[in-house]
């Protein structure tokens, strides 16, 4: 699923929690093929990678017929660009789940002060890693 180097620094809690939350988020590379080439003309495979934009332009192109030839052409390319996706994912993952678990402070063998706190999302209570702008899960700005 995924490298050793992703989760090569997080204890056996951490990865258990890494696994779960990973299992829901990735997606899948044969449904990404499956939806370029049948519902690409509608940019349904952008969708399905969070590209929201690039669907919305195929959405609106859709009545031209390019959007058809481009979602054949890029049926070859999207099991990279799963793989690439999940990749992203798997590191903010395991980056967030570094700060959201003070035992480790992100760095083995260091234990950090018992004032060490992670910050958190104001509206919805997410670890936020540090120099972040957005909130990766509700999209809110952060204020530091």
């Amino acid at each position: 699923m995924t490298t050793p180097w992703i989760t090569g620094n997080l204890t056996d809690e951490q990865k258990a929690v890494f696994y779960a939350q990973m299992s829901a988020v990735q997606k899948d590379e044969v449904v990404g093929v499956l939806l370029a080439l049948f519902l690409g003309t509608f940019g349904a495979h952008h969708f399905y990678l969070r590209r929201n934009g690039l669907g919305i332009m195929y959405v609106l192109f859709c009545w031209t017929g390019i959007p058809t030839i481009a979602s054949w052409i890029e049926c070859f390319f999207m099991p990279a660009r799963v793989r690439q996706f999940n990749a992203e994912q798997a590191t903010m993952l395991a980056a967030s789940l570094q700060y959201a678990m003070p035992g480790t402070g992100g760095v083995p063998g260091i234990v950090p002060s018992k004032s060490f706190v992670a910050p958190a999302c104001a509206s919805c209570g997410a670890p936020l890693a540090p120099g972040v702008k957005f909130c990766s899960r509700c999209g809110t700005a952060v204020t530091q």
